[in-house]
This record gives C-alpha cells, sequence and structure tokens, in this order.
C-alpha cells in the first residue's frame, strides 16, 4: 500500500495515502449531517491513517488513530439509529476542557521528544486536542467542532511542514467542513 500511485507537484502520493484520504474525506463529511453511518467510516479511516502515520514516524498521530477506532465502536452503539441530537456544553465544562488540552500537551511535547518523533509540540496537541473533539463528538456537543476547526487548521500546518501535501491539502478542506458541520449542528440545537 505504499506504492506510489501518482506524483503530483514533486510529492509522491502512495495507494495508502490516498485511499486513507478519500475514506477519512467520506466519514467527516457525514459526520456534519449527524448521520450514524459516519462512525464506520471513521473507524476504517482511522485504521488506514494509523499504518499511513506510523510509516511516517508521527507516533502521537498514529495512536490517536487506535483511540479513534475505539471512538468509533463508541459513538456507533450511543448515538440512536435517526443520529445526533447536538447539545451544549457549560461554559464551566469548556474551562475545564480546555485546561485538560493544555495541561496534557504540555505533559506529552517531552515524551515525543524523547522517542524521536517527526514533530513533538504539535503532533502532542493534534493528539490530545482530536481526542477531546472525538469525545465531544460521541457526546453531541455542538462545541466538538470548533475543537475540530482548531485542529484541522493546526494539521494543515503539520502536514505541510513537514512534506506531507496530499493530507495537508485533506486537512484544509476538513476546516471547511468543521465549519458546515459547526453550522449545521448548531442551527439543529438551536430548534
Amino acid at each position: 500500500m505504499s506504492t506510489i500511485l501518482f506524483s503530483a507537484w514533486g510529492y509522491d502520493v502512495s495507494i495508502l495515502e490516498l485511499l486513507s484520504a478519500v475514506v477519512s474525506f467520506v466519514g467527516v463529511l457525514l459526520g456534519t449531517t449527524g448521520q450514524r453511518i459516519t462512525w464506520p467510516w471513521w473507524a476504517a479511516s482511522s485504521f488506514l491513517y494509523m499504518i499511513f502515520f506510523y510509516q511516517a514516524d508521527l507516533f502521537a498521530s498514529a495512536a490517536l488513530q487506535i483511540i479513534f477506532i475505539l471512538a468509533a465502536y463508541w459513538g456507533w452503539r450511543d448515538w440512536a439509529p435517526t443520529g445526533a441530537k447536538p447539545g451544549a456544553l457549560s461554559a464551566r465544562n469548556r474551562a475545564l476542557w480546555a485546561v485538560a488540552t493544555i495541561v496534557s500537551v504540555s505533559l506529552l511535547t517531552p515524551v515525543l521528544a524523547r522517542i524521536g518523533a517527526a514533530a513533538t509540540w504539535s503532533d502532542a496537541f493534534l493528539l490530545v486536542a482530536s481526542l477531546v473533539a472525538q469525545i465531544l463528538m460521541v457526546y453531541e456537543k455542538t462545541e466538538s467542532w470548533v475543537v475540530w476547526l482548531i485542529v484541522d487548521a493546526a494539521g494543515t500546518v503539520q502536514y505541510a511542514v513537514l512534506g506531507y501535501w496530499f493530507t495537508a491539502v485533506l486537512y484544509f478542506a476538513f476546516t471547511l467542513i468543521a465549519i458546515l458541520g459547526w453550522k449545521r449542528w448548531n442551527d439543529t440545537y438551536s430548534h
């Protein structure tokens, strides 16, 4: 699967990276609609990206995919067959999630540096904030899309800096999809 499928602007796109991106794109797009079918797509894309990130020495991102697979099962099990029924966090819970994210990133960054990860603080942030966003999504909180917006923008930058252009473009698309998801879920919650 690490066979190069095509080259674009000097960047080699592997079959694995392309397949991971397509499956992930479908899963995230389905997530904006609140449909339960999003979860099998997320699990499949997470499995594929776990392999891709491991091959790229992005260990925190690879480990995160295992968490995403477990969360996909959790989401599939807990969302109603009719889909998500979005709600909002209290101001206190928003603050607690923000502090937990900052502390966790601060603790994980030096660990990644010690094991020789390709990225440290940015990969730590992507792992922790993605975990937060995923948990909030499973619990059907509209704030999940705000966190995804920030994570996806940071992922766009990280993958571009590391030269993974195809994945950087995917994360840019995810950033735009997060805006759509936030609007859709917020509109559902408001009615």
